[in-house]
């Protein structure tokens, strides 16, 4: 007999109890009749005092489970025989795309401008040592793309962009941990995503497909509005039967090289803000009602969302017991960015608190270079305020809302460094308004969430692209360009690991060879 059961347990039980013990008693049945068990879905009910685990579970009792069925996801369909495709790109979009590609027998040809997981290590580490930013190979660039030097949080706020399930089968079939097939708010860890992602290279090499890395696309090859492949490294050409665009949302490069070619970009609303930084202590108190159930329990979460105005302001990218990394793509600019490692073990709490920015706000009549240069200018203003290669701007929060210079600063996870900012004279007009009345809000009905030690670090201005790069409804094909498929956050059609990948898989499934 299968049956699926829900429970809901205080976090002390679910953590010292065997879960097949608590199954037994549930179903008022002798422990050893249950052959196996299997959660589907995991949660925390944080609302009221009295927490809960609340738990869906498949038992199987006084059988044996046919464990014969396959849980291998990705197979690609061998030998490759049905045509090749370039990948611009090697984040979660140009990754799964790859693969879906690979399970249709065709071949993925994937240009990464930056280097390969295990060099980008080494990359990142030398730009903490020269305190000087590496615009090819950074914690945007290179393979696995931003998300692979992230938290790795896997949820999506949508559930219509494609087969989320096999999506995080693929993951675990590629070392992940299986809990993010149950988990309400699955994630994976700065410290697990490289395994993964290289585990995926392999699969891609292995089954036939080719991957250049320190490639830069720097001109695309049309001919009577077909797109017949791509020039890399401003000399080397190379062909395919189709493109797809999934160069992440702070490649710049892309959109020249399609402006340049007087290929259509539109504007496209994003949110720009700050990242406030917490005592992880602090946010389980808050979040867990106490002390009491904390040591049973995860580093908690948080997620703000206020309307002012009409206006959204809110949270975004929260990392429990994480770190603030400098995220930014050029020299002379700064972006600020979160990460945890899978055991969220740091003592701080980070989020994104960022603002709704309409194309509006830019311009009456605002260009994709108008919302780019808007989003330009503020990195190269955060910039100014340190002066000081990767080191950060920042001020506590108690301060902004005074208009008052941090005269010091508490200790922060941000390794560079940060340094004495006056926020509330440089920051836009409109940022500064809503980000204030949205503190103000917030210290009315959360008075511990902005004390004396929360840091506000700028800027963070990469939340999703100020672009989107218009495609076909149906064909997924650039508007006006046949075989050009814009794919991913830097084409405006995702936001995020799991959607990045979704829209990746349904790009590849909507490439048509001839």
């Amino acid at each position: 007999m299968i049956t699926i059961i829900q429970l809901v347990l205080n976090p002390k039980e679910y953590k010292e109890v065997p879960l097949q013990k608590i199954l037994a008693r549930y179903l008022k049945i002798d422990e050893k009749r249950i052959t196996s068990f299997r959660i589907i879905r995991k949660s925390i009910d944080a609302r009221k005092p009295e927490i809960k685990i609340v738990l869906r579970i498949e038992v199987t009792v006084d059988e044996i489970k046919n464990t014969n069925i396959s849980n291998v996801a990705f197979q690609p369909k061998l030998p490759l025989k049905n045509g090749n495709v370039i990948i611009v790109g090697m984040g979660p979009a140009g990754l799964f795309a790859s693969l879906q590609l690979l399970a249709r027998g065709i071949k993925p040809i994937i240009i990464e401008q930056g280097n390969d997981v295990h060099q980008r290590k080494r990359d990142i580490a030398l730009m903490y040592r020269t305190n000087t930013v590496n615009e090819i190979s950074n914690y945007c660039f290179g393979e696995g793309g931003a998300g692979t030097f992230s938290d790795g949080k896997l949820y999506s706020r949508s559930v219509k962009r494609g087969n989320i399930e096999w999506f995080l089968q693929t993951l675990v079939q590629a070392g992940a941990s299986d809990t993010i097939l149950y988990e309400s708010h699955p994630h994976i860890g700065s410290d697990k995503l490289p395994i993964i992602i290289e585990n995926i290279r392999k699969w891609i090499l292995n089954a036939g497909g080719e991957i250049y890395f320190s490639c830069q696309m720097t001109d695309l090859i049309i001919e009577n509005d077909e797109c017949k492949g791509i020039t890399v490294n401003t000399k080397d050409k190379i062909y395919a039967d189709a493109v797809i665009l999934a160069s992440g949302h702070s490649s710049r490069y892309v959109y020249d090289v399609l402006f340049h070619k007087g290929l259509s970009l539109q504007p496209k609303g994003f949110a720009v803000g700050v990242r406030l930084e917490h005592k992880q202590d602090l946010i389980n108190l808050m979040q867990y009602h106490g002390s009491s159930y904390i040591k049973y329990l995860p580093p908690a979460e948080y997620a703000i969302v206020e309307q002012i105005n009409g206006r959204g302001v809110y949270s975004f990218c929260m990392c429990p017991g994480g770190s603030i990394v400098p995220a930014m793509t050029e020299k002379e600019t700064i972006v600020v960015n979160g990460m945890s490692s899978s055991k969220r073990n740091s003592p701080f709490a980070n989020s994104g608190f960022v603002v709704e920015i309409r194309t509006e706000d830019i311009a009456q009549q605002a260009t994709a270079t108008d919302m780019l240069s808007f989003q330009h200018e503020l990195e190269k203003n955060a910039f100014k305020q340190a002066n000081d290669g990767l080191k950060a701007p920042a001020q506590r929060v108690i301060d902004f809302l005074h208009n008052k210079v941090s005269t010091s600063l508490p200790k922060t996870s941000y390794i560079p460094g940060v340094v004495s900012s006056p926020f509330h004279e440089w920051l836009p007009l409109l940022l500064r308004e809503k980000l204030t009345m949205a503190f103000q809000r917030i210290q009315k009905r959360m008075p511990l969430f902005i004390n004396d030690d929360v840091l506000m670090i700028g800027i963070e201005s990469r939340t999703s692209s100020p672009v989107r790069i218009p495609r076909n409804e149906n064909t997924f094909e650039h508007v006006q360009i046949k075989h050009l498929y814009p794919c991913g956050e830097g084409a405006g059609y995702a936001g995020g690991i799991t959607s990045s990948a979704l829209d990746g898989i349904n790009v590849a499934n909507a490439v048509y060879i001839e």
